[in-house]
């Protein structure tokens, strides 16, 4: 029988195929993926590699990708610890601090996250000032309708590359200290916290080595530093908050499943606090959470999709363009479902093998 349905759904899918090619000869519309290797024959105004609309259009996709996954893997981390913070914000005794933790939750989850962009961009371009009167943070950064300007150091490939060894390195020693006195989950996350900060100090290191490109108000522009344009920012506050929303209600959730009776027993056992969070509460309420997570996470990567609304050149964008110019609609949707379909695919993955790693924590 499984044989039969494959043979079945093979033969439905060639003949759409052979209908859809038919169809597509009879129009005089061209079909197949040569179109990439035309140039692109238009601008991306946002870019983390070199572009020029002379440039293969094959190219142009890699940069929607680069631009999809950057704001994708940023939100990401900032909705995880937004969403963490607020979730435990719903648990407090405080009055004010639930009530704080319960109006993030119902306003960011129930406002449609277009709106939510439309509204930050709308602030963001509409209430700044312009770039001659940005708001400054002394030298170090500038706010305007331009997007954030911050500085960075003169070496700033090699500061990076500092940052990313220094951070391995302090998640590896932290792992191997405390995972005798924690779980291996809890180290981990112990390690990429601590790391972090270590890697802010390198890079401040190699600033205050290196000197500091800072940006400066040069005319009617901002020169200098390192930028991220309003468009990006709209979109990554916008995601941030929407998840995080989301992601608060799963922590919370998580937590509440453990019985109060377990934690009272592991402090009778003569355990500290620290070891009855990390041996009891935590790889439990791990263990509801995780699955959740990856949904929430995979549905920030695909929301970030309404990036095309406030003009943020991400890879629906670079597709909506390509479309204009090739009309070959159907292989460039084609590509965006594979490329959003491919990531999702690796955020489950990951996930999973984190399920996998959180379940077999010991009891």
């Amino acid at each position: 029988m499984q044989a039969a349905m494959l043979v079945v759904v093979v033969g439905v899918v060639w003949l759409l195929a052979g209908n859809v090619s038919e169809n597509l000869a009879q129009r005089n519309i061209r079909s197949g993926f040569e179109f990439l290797l035309n140039s692109a024959g238009f601008d991306i105004g946002e870019s983390t590699i070199a572009f020029s609309s002379s440039d293969e259009l094959w190219r142009a996709f890699c940069v929607g990708i680069l631009n999809t996954v950057r704001v994708a893997l940023l939100s990401i981390a900032t909705a995880t610890v937004l969403g963490v913070v607020v979730g435990l914000m719903r648990i407090a005794r405080h009055p004010i601090i639930n009530g704080l933790g319960t109006a993030h939750v119902e306003v960011y989850r129930n406002i449609p996250l277009i709106i939510q962009l439309f509204a930050i961009y709308l602030l963001i371009t509409e209430l700044l000032p312009m770039s001659t009167e940005a708001l400054s943070l002394g030298s170090w950064a500038l706010l305007s309708k331009a997007g954030l300007q911050f500085a960075i150091p003169e070496q700033y490939g090699l500061a990076l590359f500092a940052c990313i060894v220094d951070f391995m390195l302090v998640v590896l020693w932290i792992r191997e200290k405390y995972r005798r006195q924690v779980t291996d989950l809890v180290a981990n996350l112990l390690g990429v916290g601590i790391g972090l900060v270590f890697a802010v100090f390198v890079w401040f290191v190699f600033g205050g080595l290196s000197g500091w490109n800072k940006p400066e108000i040069a005319g009617f522009s901002i020169e200098g530093g390192a930028s991220l344009s309003p468009e990006f920012l709209a979109l990554w506050i916008g995601l941030t908050l929407f998840t995080s929303a989301s992601i608060a209600e799963i922590v919370r959730a998580g937590v509440l499943s453990v019985n109060v009776n377990q934690m009272h027993a592991g402090l009778a056992l003569g355990m500290s606090k620290l070891q009855v969070i990390s041996y009891v509460v935590f790889p439990q309420s791990m263990r509801l959470s995780v699955p959740p997570l990856a949904s929430q996470y995979m549905n920030l990567t695909k929301n970030s999709s309404l990036a095309v609304v406030i003009g943020y050149p991400d890879l629906v964008a670079v597709g909506n363009a390509s479309i204009n110019i090739t009309g070959q609609a159907l292989e460039v949707i084609c590509l965006i479902m594979i490329v959003y379909l491919v990531i999702n695919l690796v955020i489950g993955g990951l996930m999973n093998a984190l399920n996998a790693r959180v379940v077999r924590a010991p009891r």
